[in-house]
């Protein structure tokens, strides 16, 4: 793994936990930039429902990435994620893009060649700084990052904060649906053999929750500030 910029912290977590809204106000407050990683399996994800493909056929899954570009849009903020220069953002957020994001995110080869993507985004934007968020980014992706989060809610809220979401973005949402969906996630996601969703070591764990946005923020701000603080220390004193 190339050697990483030292402004970097991940937030990972299950579906709901908030990981999203609260990495891009932490971005925003630290004047970094923010990475959506879950973006680019849903974006996948929707590449193979636009494409009809075979979702037990890697092989194809992978041949319809190679032959596509997915990449963000980094003059918008937050960064708009692009299939083929279409901005997706609204048609990754449907349920079914949210099923097959689930299902690519389990093939090997499909997370090879994200986590590459990811790391060379880091490498190229971690000079402005970069929070980046998603369920194995302080795991495997980016191990040694400043900071690793970790947060996390019960399913009911979980499930309560999706139905939000959707019906805000003008969907229809069931939620005796969304919660069924967010357990099978979870066990899917903690069961499957590359990159399963788990505490990064050294992780800083967070319940969300009972807690509003803001003091979330307000918590994760102060660790990244914190750690900050001690590397210029040691810097000093090298």
């Amino acid at each position: 793994m190339p050697a990483l910029p030292g402004r970097l912290v991940t937030i990972d977590g299950p579906a709901g936990s908030g990981k999203s809204s609260v990495a891009r106000e932490l971005a925003a407050r630290l004047g970094w930039r923010f990475l959506d990683t879950g973006a680019m399996y849903r974006t996948v994800g929707l590449l193979g429902l636009r494409r009809g493909l075979d979702f037990s056929d890697s092989a194809a899954v992978v041949r319809a990435m190679d032959a596509a570009v997915i990449d963000f849009d980094w003059s918008q903020d937050p960064p708009r994620i692009r299939l083929d220069g279409e901005a997706v953002d609204e048609a990754i957020r449907s349920l079914d893009a949210t099923d097959a994001s689930s299902r690519v995110a389990s093939m090997p080869e499909v997370r090879a060649r994200l986590v590459e993507a990811q790391r060379r985004i880091a490498l190229e934007h971690g000079s402005f700084g970069l929070v980046s968020e998603g369920r194995d980014q302080g795991s495997v992706v980016f191990p040694t990052a400043l900071v690793r989060f970790f947060l996390d809610a019960p399913v009911e809220e979980r499930a309560k904060r999706r139905v939000e979401q959707l019906e805000s973005a003008g969907m229809a949402a069931d939620l005796e649906s969304i919660r069924r969906g967010i357990r099978e996630r979870d066990a899917h996601d903690r069961a499957r053999a590359v990159g399963p969703l788990v505490i990064p070591l050294g992780g800083v764990v967070i319940d969300t929750g009972s807690l509003p946005m803001e003091a979330v923020v307000d918590r994760l701000e102060g660790v990244v500030r914190e750690a900050l603080g001690s590397v210029t220390a040691a810097r000093a004193t090298s």
